[in-house]
């Protein structure tokens, strides 16, 4: 008798599918692959929970409501359930969304209506499914703004709690947890509506408004919690179950309105077919994920299409089916094209996540160059990090720049390049959160004694963003703008202490601040001081992201700059501190956070650039695992996923808006990249195994190169890059 595993069924009836010719791509398989619990054990924050690609929605299950572990409602390890919410954020490190509790029960074994059986639990893309420990079964599955609910419980006799106080809380201490809700309006219709609107205040400041229906009439309603005094209610309905014992709800989502809400249920979801709701999801991922194969093994190809499934979360469009949507000055307005995209993580994402996109969902960076647009036309300035349309301006750095740079030297067109510019001068030179321009230009660097923390960094991250008006205005003929932004983009010379060969904090009065150790890490929440996230080991290579040769200058050559990266992976760690992002550490690099993602990358510019590639190894297969614990740091809105998918095709952008990426070391044999216009880039990795690592040389198109990087314009137009391997 031949057994197969649930995986190994799965993928024989897709190719079972495939064969008989049945709606999918060529290449159906790949969803299988995805491991929805990677990376919801530990920090890596994500959730098991069904979306649609870049959709608004995203229910699943809540397994507390506030603290730092449970930043997506989500945590593996745990066993208690409050119930199943109908959005959050995926891989981040602060708690927000949380709309909308919904938690099933049977009435006769009420005591477990909150506990669940833990190998019960399945997920898979646009799927999952638990039964809890009152024999309730519950599924899940979503369109792009609406959340389909389906429970099957033992008798006809059922019980549904719904919770509008219910949120992922930005607080991480259980007795110090501030007012939730501002103010709330819910009106129960008839017997199997509800809508209304909440609006809270916590990450950020923001309402929702929803439209939520039963397939069948409640018998009766009570209010549960403290309702007199509460700002939002709680309820719980009672049903009367038809003989299949089945009990579905929809919840539809709006920034704009219950109207809007409504107009997205009778939109996506007109109907009560759960399986038909499940089928188009997953075939809506499969359209994107089949844009890439890999020939890998079992393990690598969960991981990489993991990775590629956290990669598509985000951004959101939350814009509602007819486009209108609400922006950070609380208006509604109608988004072109109808694209209004949120969950913008931009510290993280501006790094490897946005140019990935431009590879693989092109057809999204225009709308989500327009949102950032529109946000700066509303605001006053770029986007910093944005959810539901409001900034809550966390991180530092003004990073939307580098990523309207990107698209615009890629070549995308449909957004309006000279009020692009003007948004980023804008930003750049009218004093705004995080951003004190005057102080900036007065010293030529942010002084500690003036700026209370993450002086350093600050100074560091925004000479690159600097870099990227000099190089977006350079490129529209603005010379004299250019010259301004290049001399800025220098800045962070003025705080290089060259008796430490270190980044360091510099009072007003040109005093470099003491004491200084170079492997102490800061942050503002915790920990303040100089740096972000992150110690000077880390930041000492932010500016190599757009100035290497200056760096290897201001080291001392290429020598010198040789011997510091060999010193920064070799440099013993202190102990790792998750809270911190010191975590999966190499000498001082901290793969868990992004300042040090594009640091392996800068040996292809030393005397050892082979050093690179044996690093990437070492942290694609320590680092990564296709277990809930699998991903060492916070995914960070697909950031981590995506460093993990261009290091295994062969290449990581340095500098993430020069429209070039760094070569290294593929992990895979080959690789096939779908591209617009049936057009196809293939990546090979010739002789490779577990011993040859190494790159002996590399074709592209067949003729031997010698560059470092390859284009992003050599990989859209189609092509084979070859890299010869070897093991040493």
């Amino acid at each position: 008798m031949v057994l197969f595993s649930p995986t190994q069924f799965v993928r024989i009836f897709f190719f079972i599918i495939v064969s008989a010719g049945i709606g999918f791509t060529a290449h159906a398989q790949n969803t299988t692959y995805v491991n929805a619990f990677i990376g919801t054990d530990g920090t890596g924050h994500t959730f098991p929970g069904p979306s649609m690609p870049f959709g608004m929605v995203q229910p699943g299950p809540d397994n507390r409501n506030y603290g730092w572990a449970h930043t997506s409602g989500y945590q593996y390890a745990d066993t208690l359930l409050l119930g199943f919410s109908q959005s959050r954020l995926s891989g981040t490190g602060i708690n927000e969304l949380g709309d909308v509790l919904l938690l099933p029960y049977n009435p006769a074994k009420e005591k477990l209506k909150n506990r669940y059986h833990k190998n019960t639990e399945s997920a898979s893309p646009g799927y999952y499914t638990v039964v809890k420990k009152d024999d309730v079964k519950v599924e899940l599955t979503c369109t792009e703004r609406v959340a389909f609910h389906h429970y099957t419980f033992p008798d006809k006799n059922a019980r549904l709690f719904i919770d509008f106080k219910h949120g992922l809380r930005f607080v991480f201490d259980e007795k110090n947890q501030p007012e939730y809700v501002v103010t709330s309006d819910v009106k129960v219709i008839d017997s199997k509506t509800v809508t209304g609107f909440v609006s809270t205040n916590n990450w950020v400041k923001r309402t929702y408004y929803f439209v939520l229906t039963f397939d069948q009439p409640f018998v009766d309603i009570e209010s549960a919690g403290e309702a007199a005094t509460a700002k939002a209610p709680a309820f719980t309905f009672s049903f009367s179950l038809q003989e299949e014992k089945t009990l579905k709800v929809k919840v539809a989502l709006s920034t704009v309105s219950a109207d809007g809400a409504m107009l997205n249920l009778k939109t996506e979801l007109p109907h009560w077919n759960f399986e038909q709701t499940r089928s188009n999801n997953q075939l809506a991922w499969e359209k994107y994920l089949s844009r890439i194969t890999i020939e890998a093994t079992d393990k690598q190809k969960e991981i990489f299409y993991t990775s590629f499934y956290h990669l598509l979360l985000q951004p959101s469009n939350i814009a509602d089916v007819d486009g209108q949507y609400r922006g950070p000055n609380n208006k509604i307005a109608l988004a072109p094209s109808k694209e209004y995209y949120s969950t913008l993580s931009i510290w993280d994402v501006y790094r490897g996540a946005f140019p990935l996109l431009q590879i693989v969902a092109p057809e999204k960076i225009d709308g989500i160059i327009n949102s950032m647009l529109l946000h700066h036309k509303a605001a006053g300035f770029l986007p910093i990090w944005t959810v539901w349309g409001q900034d809550n301006y966390c991180m530092i750095g003004n990073h939307a720049i580098p990523m309207i740079l990107s698209a615009y030297k890629n070549g995308f067109t449909k957004f309006d390049a000279q009020d692009a510019l003007r948004a980023m001068v804008e930003t750049s030179t009218q004093s705004h959160i995080n951003s004190n321009w005057e102080l900036y230009n007065q010293y030529g660097y942010y002084p500690f004694d003036k700026v209370d923390n993450e002086a350093v960094s600050r100074t560091l991250e925004s000479g690159y963003d600097d870099w990227c008006v000099a190089e977006m205005a350079r490129l529209l003929g603005d010379t004299a703008t250019a010259k301004t932004f290049y001399t800025r983009a220098n800045y962070y010379k003025n705080i290089y202490d060259s008796s430490t060969q270190f980044f360091r904090g510099k009072d007003t009065n040109g005093n470099w601040r003491t004491p200084f150790d170079p492997l102490k890490a800061t942050s503002p929440l915790n920990n303040p001081g100089d740096y972000t996230e992150a110690n000077a080991w880390q930041y000492m290579w932010t500016p190599a992201q757009h100035d290497v040769e200056g760096m290897i200058q201001l080291l001392g050559g290429k020598e010198a700059f040789t011997k510091k990266l060999d010193e920064f992976f070799t440099t013993p760690a202190l102990q790792p501190d998750k809270y911190l992002g010191q975590e999966a550490m190499i000498g001082q690099y901290a793969h868990g956070n992004e300042p040090s993602h594009h640091i392996i990358y800068l040996y292809a510019f030393s005397n050892k650039p082979k050093e690179a590639q044996r690093y990437i190894h070492k942290v694609i297969n320590e680092f990564h695992n296709n277990t809930p614990d699998g991903m060492i740091g916070n995914d960070d809105c697909g950031q981590m996923s995506a460093w993990y998918m261009l290091s295994t095709l062969g290449f990581y952008p340095v500098n993430a808006a020069s429209g070039e990426f760094v070569l290294g070391s593929p992990q895979v044999k080959r690789a096939t990249i779908l591209l617009p216009d049936k057009k196809v880039f293939n990546i090979e990795a010739a002789k490779i195994t577990n011993a040859k690592i190494y790159t002996k040389k590399r074709l592209l198109n067949g003729q031997q190169t010698n560059k470092v990087t390859v284009s992003y314009t050599d990989i859209m137009k189609g092509g084979k890059l070859t890299f010869e391997m070897a093991s040493k």
